[in-house]
């Protein structure tokens, strides 16, 4: 009865013990510097608003965190790095809807499922994809090229990004919601859709639109209408596809941060506490503004479902397509 009682006074002093450690963990991340995983290369919009974070995050977590851009396999290869990383914290994921919510679908073999692989942190931005047009093209409303396409189908090419790429599933999904055909032209990057846009090589193309915004405003291109719900912030005279006789019409890039999956929801709660506290910050608004985007936040909940909805709604459509990446 004494050693039973013995070993009963053991192991609730362990337990004891164990208890202010979690608790000392929450209280004490990070106590090293923090590494964001970006999955492409430098410069892009991925990037950018990794740099924001990091940089905004190191200032009230007193700690570093840094950006490192591990390119490669259409954004996998990062992808695949960090859901394998320790849960600790230390490891994080600046995700996107292409890597998020396009890639496990048009990467079937890889076995990727964001709902399992990654602890949703929150959501950064939103950045709406554009149609945009050369002057010369002679379609002025989204419904005028829906005109155009129907009476002569296939009559005009639509350049885009490469294939599954935001831009490029944004040409798609327009196409199959509108009931129209067009001759879709994927490049390997923006800038080749810009400079063919811009000597009329193809008339019309879905495009980010940082890259764009400068030949807007000086009348080399012409917005048409932009794929979200609510007009762009930097655009404000040009309207939705909702507005344009597409009515639900919604193809947005959503950027958020995620940590591997198994990282403790303290770690994680503190992490989303301070996403959402830069969401408040007229620096972090208008710097995502230059990027192109509109500051988004939410909850860790809500970020997983956004993600369960975005991964269902592009992988539907990757997978009737039959979409497969090279």
């Amino acid at each position: 009865m004494r050693t039973a009682r013995r070993v009963f006074v053991l192991i609730a002093g362990l337990l004891l013990a164990l208890q202010p450690s979690a608790v000392s963990h929450a209280q004490d991340y990070p106590a090293r510097t923090v590494t964001i995983i970006v999955p492409y290369t430098p410069g892009g919009g991925v990037d950018a608003m990794a740099r924001i974070i990091a940089q905004k995050m190191s200032e009230s977590l007193h700690q570093s965190f840094v950006v490192d851009n591990r390119a490669g396999g259409g954004g996998t290869i990062g992808y695949r790095m960090v859901a394998r990383a320790a849960p600790d914290g230390y490891m994080l994921f600046l995700g996107h809807t292409g890597t998020i919510s396009i890639n496990p679908s048009l990467y079937a073999d890889l076995g990727m499922d964001p709902r399992k692989d990654f602890a949703p942190v929150g959501l950064i931005a939103s950045m709406p994809v554009a149609l945009l047009a050369n002057p010369s093209f002679p379609a002025k409303t989204v419904a005028d090229v829906i005109a155009l396409a129907r009476k002569e189908p296939g009559s005009f090419n639509i350049g885009t990004s490469a294939v599954g790429t935001g831009g490029y599933m944004c040409a798609e999904l327009f196409m199959s919601e509108a009931g129209v055909k067009a001759t879709l032209i994927p490049y390997k990057g923006t800038a080749p859709v810009m400079n063919d846009l811009l000597s009329g090589q193809v008339p019309i193309a879905f495009g980010v639109l940082p890259p764009a915004l400068g030949n807007i405003q000086a009348g080399k291109l012409r917005a048409i209408a932009v794929t979200s719900k609510k007009r762009f912030s930097l655009l404000p005279d040009v309207p939705t596809f909702d507005e344009s006789g597409m009515p639900g019409f919604e193809a947005v890039l959503h950027y958020g941060l995620l940590a591997p999956a198994g990282t403790t929801p303290d770690v994680v709660n503190k992490l989303s506490a301070e996403l959402q506290k830069l969401a408040n910050d007229p620096q972090v608004q208008e710097r995502i503004h230059l990027e192109g985007g509109d500051p988004l936040t939410s909850t860790p909940a809500e970020y997983a479902h956004d993600i369960d909805v975005e991964e269902t709604k592009w992988g539907a459509l990757v997978r009737k397509l039959n979409l497969k990446a090279e």
